[in-house]
């Protein structure tokens, strides 16, 4: 006879009534070690609210009865994290795969000089300090170390650093001075200090996720993005802070602080890595998405962040948590700086199957009057302006508000999150996981008709979607989150303005949304505004005793 939780897995399988009438029915199930019986199934249709044939209810009983048997085979056998399921997801299901160039990638010409103050160098864009290492007014061992000091003076503070890898990041350092002074320069990223968010695996270094019950982890496999910034020539100085398991900005050491005002967290999950770029510590980081986690800490630590369209960027070595809706991406200062960081890091990957090659130029080809860009109902009057004074064209649009979109979202992405930490369900692992270890064992309920209906329901979503923003190359967003990471859509979030919060300046935010694998348009256009309105230029007044 199955176990109760086997029996409990397979009703829910089998989207085989309610929670409370599955529940119910394993209950007589386990008094009866023969299996589950027609009788057991009519005295548990009450909870369910439904009614079946005798033939019907012997149906029913014979096959849990037998699928249990097979459940628990399955369970038997061990599934790591990095494992993916045999099911992809494509945001463009018609588009054919792309044949050709990918294209390029030339950041702005400078003709700037080192910055004397040191705070002047800590802020500056990655487009400048480039420059400055390309030109030899700055070796990249020197800005290591400088990095690396701050870091080490601010994370007590902060608290956005996991584990910082100087030994590595001194040897890629001396590494990229030797290359660029015998003439061999590979581009924006040589010789640039960088944080990795601690769920992209480095050998040699732990991998926590955040997680107290992972926080000895290391991992054998380098991530592909991890593999591609450091093909560039960056030099990763640290691995930043993430909430639990990609949840929030609460992790085994502590919450990870805003620069603008440390009483408050830098919301997450990309805490660490949105926090290190904002105060200064770091040339960039790389962050990850599933449903706001570039976003929310883009927006409350006033840092610049680039969530690309689905399947831009390999996944492969980095936390699985959904797999159709997880995403990576770059954080800096500037919207150059994504863009530039972005060249570098997208493309397909036979470890990924969802990574597409999709061609992405910077700068954009297309002239910014001839770009349309959708406005709401809801876009304030000053954004407005700011755009039409850039001279793009303004387009009213109207998203897609269909009520079932928030329930579509919560049931994939807690059933995904359900299956990939299934093993420590089935453990009883119950501490170390932060906020999940009892949604891990709820979401588990949630019936494989329910999943596929929700997927159903975004094939719909994503076809209004489509329909929607046809009009237009980019838009100005707004209350999209959910449906934008539903939909696959690619969204850059920027500074745009400051508020007060219990008497603290803090930043406030501005996010613009492009067609899929538009990251060039979108790119484009917000660059425009974001030097039109230069909030990214203010800095936090961080202090430490």
């Amino acid at each position: 006879m199955p176990d109760r939780r086997e029996l409990l897995t397979t009703l829910a399988g089998l989207g085989v009534g309610t929670t409370i009438f599955q529940r119910a029915l394993v209950a007589s199930a386990q008094e009866n070690p023969t299996g589950i019986t027609a009788e057991m199934v009519k005295n548990a249709e009450w909870v369910a609210g439904i009614t079946l044939s005798d033939e019907q209810r012997a149906q029913v009983a014979t096959v849990l009865t037998r699928t249990a048997a097979s459940l628990k085979l399955m369970a038997a056998a061990s599934l790591g994290n990095e494992v993916l399921p045999a099911v992809h997801f494509n945001p463009a299901p018609g588009l054919p795969p792309h044949v050709g160039p990918l294209g390029t990638v030339t950041p702005t010409t400078l003709d700037a000089k080192k910055p004397d103050a040191a705070d002047d160098l800590a802020f500056a864009p990655l487009t400048l300090l480039a420059h400055l290492v390309r030109t030899k007014q700055v070796s990249s061992v020197e800005l290591t170390k400088f990095y690396l000091e701050r870091l080490k003076k601010f994370d007590p503070l902060l608290k956005c650093v996991v584990s910082f890898t100087d030994d590595l990041a001194m040897k890629q350092a001396e590494a990229a001075d030797k290359e660029i002074a015998a003439g061999k320069y590979r581009g924006p990223l040589h010789g640039i200090p960088w944080g990795a968010k601690d769920l992209i695996s480095y050998p040699g270094y732990k991998t926590t996720w955040g997680a107290e019950h992972y926080k000895d982890q290391t991992l054998d496999g380098k991530a592909t993005v991890a593999k591609k910034v450091e093909d560039a020539g960056a030099v990763m100085v640290a691995k930043t802070t993430l909430g639990a398991l990609a949840m929030g900005d609460e992790w085994f050491g502590g919450k990870t602080k805003n620069p603008w005002n440390p009483v408050q967290g830098s919301s997450g999950s990309s805490a660490g890595s949105a926090s290190s770029v904002a105060a200064g510590l770091v040339g960039f980081a790389i962050g990850s998405e599933t449903l706001g986690s570039i976003v929310s800490p883009s927006t409350r630590c006033g840092v610049t962040g680039l969530r690309p369209t689905f399947g831009r960027v390999s996944r492969h070595g980095c936390l699985a948590l959904t797999w159709t809706m997880d995403k990576i991406g770059p954080m800096a200062r500037s919207v150059e700086d994504c863009a530039l960081i972005f060249g570098a890091i997208h493309g397909s990957d036979a470890n990924d199957p969802v990574a597409v090659d999709r061609p992405f130029e910077w700068p954009g080809k297309k002239p910014l009057k001839e770009l349309r860009v959708g406005v709401q109902p809801t876009t304030p009057e000053k954004t407005r302006k700011v755009l039409t004074d850039l001279g793009v064209k303004l387009v009213p649009i109207k998203l897609p508000n269909e009520a079932y979109t928030g329930a579509v979202s919560s049931v994939i992405l807690n059933s995904e999150c359900a299956s990939a930490f299934d093993d420590l369900t089935r453990a009883g692992v119950k501490d170390g996981l932060g906020t999940y270890a009892t949604t891990f064992r709820a979401w588990r309920f949630i019936s494989a008709v329910d999943y596929l209906r929700a997927n159903r329901l975004r094939a719909k979503v994503m076809e209004l979607m489509a329909k929607a923003i046809e009009g237009v190359d980019v838009y100005v967003g707004g209350n999209d989150l959910v449906l934008t990471n539903l939909t696959g859509h690619p969204t850059v979030c920027l500074p745009n303005g400051f508020t007060q919060l219990n008497g603290v300046k803090v930043p406030t935010a501005i996010t613009f949304v492009g067609q899929l694998y538009g990251e060039s348009d979108l790119l484009t256009v917000a660059k425009a505004y974001q030097d039109a309105t230069a909030y990214h230029k203010e800095r936090p007044p961080l202090k430490v005793d």
